[in-house]
């Protein structure tokens, strides 16, 4: 079966970065778009970024210019370089794959950013 492992989250003081990583298995990851999702407290889940299987990128308005999703197809693995980081980006973070109702979800990694 499908799983996503996230990891990489922690505590960060404001203006400080985190890469977060996605370890996919069960998939054709190559084949597959790639995306990570954040929830805040009380919040919405929110799309935050994702990654074509061409490697094309979309990003949310408010961490354009401060992350950056890439892949690498050999390790079955995506990543979120986080860069600048505020508290409005405290968060638990998920990885997905594929799309609706084909997709598949990681358990999240806390991300913590102290002002």
């Amino acid at each position: 079966q499908v799983q996503l492992v996230e990891s990489g989250g922690g505590l960060v003081q404001a203006g400080g970065s985190l890469r977060l990583s996605c370890a996919a298995s069960g998939i054709i990851f190559r084949l597959n778009i790639m995306a990570w999702y954040r929830q805040a407290p009380g919040k919405q889940r929110e799309l935050v970024a994702l990654i074509t299987r061409d490697g094309s990128t979309n990003y949310a308005d408010s961490v354009k210019g401060r992350f950056t999703i890439s892949r690498d197809n050999a390790k079955n693995t995506v990543y979120l370089q986080m860069n600048s980081l505020n508290a409005e980006d405290t968060a638990v973070y998920y990885c997905k794959s594929g799309n609706y109702p084909y997709d598949s979800w990681g358990r999240g990694t806390q991300v913590t950013v102290s002002s």
